[in-house]
């Protein structure tokens, strides 16, 4: 674990005096690459923990988000973390809310994972912390590959994109995680982007306000794996929004639902086109607008039907 007590020298954890609200959750100086959606999601993140007056403790798996933290004397984050195993950051998590309940300490426990530790490998742990619904926060960025590991497919990975694993483009479609996860019944569940930031941020408010298991899924662009320009990562999850690619919506309970942005007829061509992951012959435009339009649909008659009630945030 390490500790938020650091020296003003970047990193250092070798001196007593400051808390978690003293740094930022996710410091300067840190490696990540340029245009990470991640580094946005955690900047974002802590800004809306220091709103609500809060601290948290990270649990993280194997993913690009532990390689953040760097090598041990130092780290770019100024809260607890621990490093989980692939498999299991709720689990972790379960135990670590189990210590804070147990000695009455402030705080919140928040998992910060990747599509491969919540799609894939870590799924069973996540389904089970759901099942109980711990009283967690689970963000997912997902970034739609296994970034940490040179870009390996992950059932995250969108139909067509090329990966390591997929040279000639994936052939099975992108699996619903947040349908997933709703069905559970769990008190809260969310999308988020980047390009939204006060959706963004208003839906963290929410999730930090609540009790029980609270799931976030963050469209995290990742210019590496994405092969796009780091210049264009936040417009490129704005074309994702608008063309209807990502919607951007509310699930309470399992039961009540809340679309927060309708797509503006934008062509998901241009998506596509700026990412080179993505080879012309290799994306059926034709099937990309009519999924778009028929999950559309579906959640705008869910949010008619089942709509959340005015006291929710």
């Amino acid at each position: 674990m390490t500790s938020p007590r650091m020296t003003s020298a970047p990193g250092r954890i070798d001196a007593p005096g400051l808390t978690c609200s003293d740094e930022c959750l996710l410091r300067p100086g840190n490696t990540n690459c340029g245009g990470c959606g991640m580094s946005v999601g955690l900047t974002m993140l802590g800004r809306a923990l220091a709103a609500a007056g809060e601290r948290c403790t990270l649990a993280i798996p194997a993913c690009c988000g532990i390689v953040t933290a760097g090598a041990f004397p130092t780290t770019s984050y100024g809260v607890p973390t621990v490093a989980t195993t692939f498999a299991a950051a709720p689990a972790f998590a379960t135990g670590l809310e189990a210590v804070r309940e147990l000695n009455d300490e402030p705080g919140l426990v928040i998992c910060w994972a990747g599509d491969g530790g919540t799609y894939d490998i870590g799924l069973a742990t996540l389904s089970a912390a759901a099942e109980r619904n711990e009283n967690l926060i689970y963000i997912c960025y997902d970034n739609e590959i296994y970034g940490n590991t040179g870009g390996q497919r992950s059932s995250a990975t969108p139909t067509g994109a090329r990966t390591t694993t997929t040279p000639s483009g994936k052939t099975e479609e992108k699996k619903d995680i947040l349908s997933i996860v709703a069905a559970h019944g769990v008190p809260y569940a969310a999308t988020l982007s980047i390009a939204h930031p006060e959706d963004f941020s208003r839906k963290l408010a929410t999730a930090i306000a609540l009790r029980g298991m609270r799931f976030l899924l963050m469209h995290s662009p990742c210019p590496t794996g994405w092969k796009s320009e780091p210049g264009e990562s936040v417009e490129l999850v704005r074309l994702a929004v608008a063309s209807g690619l990502f919607p951007l919506y509310e699930v309470w309970d399992g039961a009540a639902y809340r679309l927060n942005a309708e797509p503006d007829g934008t062509d998901p061509a241009e998506y596509f086109k700026r990412q080179k992951r993505f080879a012309a012959a290799d994306v059926d435009l034709a099937s990309t607008h009519a999924f778009c339009a028929s999950r559309l649909e579906r959640l705008r008659v869910l949010a008619e039907r089942f709509p959340v009630g005015e006291d929710a945030g």
